[in-house]
């Protein structure tokens, strides 16, 4: 039996109504993906200090800026590095090469663990971690590599 000629049956304007459904549920979807995608490239999803670390509340702090340079210069020039290019052999830690990563999280890590089969010893627990991080900050606060 034919329905022509007779109103549309409740909830439905055409026979296309589950066809133009599906494609707004697709489009709503598509929608939500790419607003996803937006904030996951833009770090909308990361809070302010979600990379924070205490070298960078030392490089803002004056004295812990001195403590840092007064522990690069009285330990790790004594040993291996140098403020100035050139140094003693050892890696030049103001320049912008970093063998093991230059974020601070990784100097930091470097300086406490060494580096095996290396001049570089393991520095944690011969200095205290909030000493760790300040040397950290100084030699972040004195790089020669552009930001």
């Amino acid at each position: 039996m034919s329905r022509v000629g007779l109103a549309p049956l409740p909830g439905r304007a055409s026979g296309r109504a589950p066809e133009r459904a599906a494609g707004r549920a697709l489009a709503a979807a598509a929608l939500t993906a790419l607003l996803v995608a937006v904030a996951a490239c833009s770090g909308a999803s990361k809070g302010p200090a979600a990379d924070a670390t205490p070298a960078d509340a030392a490089r803002k702090d004056p004295a812990a800026l001195a403590r840092g340079k007064a522990l690069f210069s009285g330990t790790c020039t004594g040993y291996c590095h140098s403020i100035a290019p050139g140094g003693k052999g050892a890696p030049d830690v103001f320049d912008c090469e970093w063998l093991h990563g230059g974020s601070a999280t990784q100097i930091h890590q470097t300086i406490t663990t060494g580096v095996p089969n290396t001049r570089m010893v393991a520095f944690g627990g011969k200095l205290a971690d909030d000493d760790i991080w300040r040397v950290v900050a100084f030699i972040q606060s004195e790089s020669r590599c552009a930001r």
